[in-house]
């Protein structure tokens, strides 16, 4: 036997067979499926089912919970932000914040805030508004002069508010209680 007289055994490939074209075909009227039944319909495909034995999702606990209050927090690192500067997608001279992010398409979807981090080299001086900052992202845009802007949370912005209420109602009540 030689190379050249290899040839491709005759069964490995087979056309694929059309059901239900007629009884000739041996696979018309039913199709190969039986008689009724569920799995004798269209459509049919039992996920997770494993023929009565007690499936999977039944046989492992249940785990964790969903938090509803979870932040999600979007990414942008030190490189890519220097790589949207050198693209002119972002002027370093202007205070850059989530929306100056969002349309040089640094960040997509709605999120909860953006994150810097310190991944990359930043060669500009850039003044950034963002929630949260990682300490060696803080250093670098410090190092060349830049600002780093943290905005509040909601909840602290609450926090605060009421925290001035509070002042402002008990100085007036002690302003009160002098004209008295």
């Amino acid at each position: 036997m030689k190379l050249n007289e290899i040839k491709g055994n005759p069964e490995a490939k087979r056309n694929r067979m059309r059901v239900g074209r007629g009884e000739g075909s041996g696979k018309g009227k039913t199709g190969g499926r039986g008689q009724k039944g569920q799995k004798s319909r269209s459509g049919v495909s039992l996920v997770g089912f494993e023929g009565g034995q007690m499936p999977l999702y039944r046989r492992v606990p249940k785990r964790g919970f969903t938090n509803p209050f979870t932040k999600k927090y979007e990414i942008v690192n030190l490189g890519k932000l220097e790589a949207a500067i050198l693209e002119k997608k972002i002027d370093p001279k202007k205070i850059i914040d989530g929306e100056v992010l969002k349309s040089a398409g640094m960040i997509k979807g709605k999120t909860d805030g953006v994150r810097l981090l310190g991944k990359g080299e930043l060669t500009k001086s850039v003044r950034i508004e963002v929630s949260g900052v990682s300490k060696s992202a803080k250093e670098s845009v410090e190092k060349l002069g830049g600002e780093v802007l943290i905005l509040e949370t909601k909840k602290a912005l609450n926090d605060r508010k009421l925290e001035e209420k509070r002042k402002a109602d008990t100085s007036e009540v002690s302003d009160e209680t002098k004209l008295n």
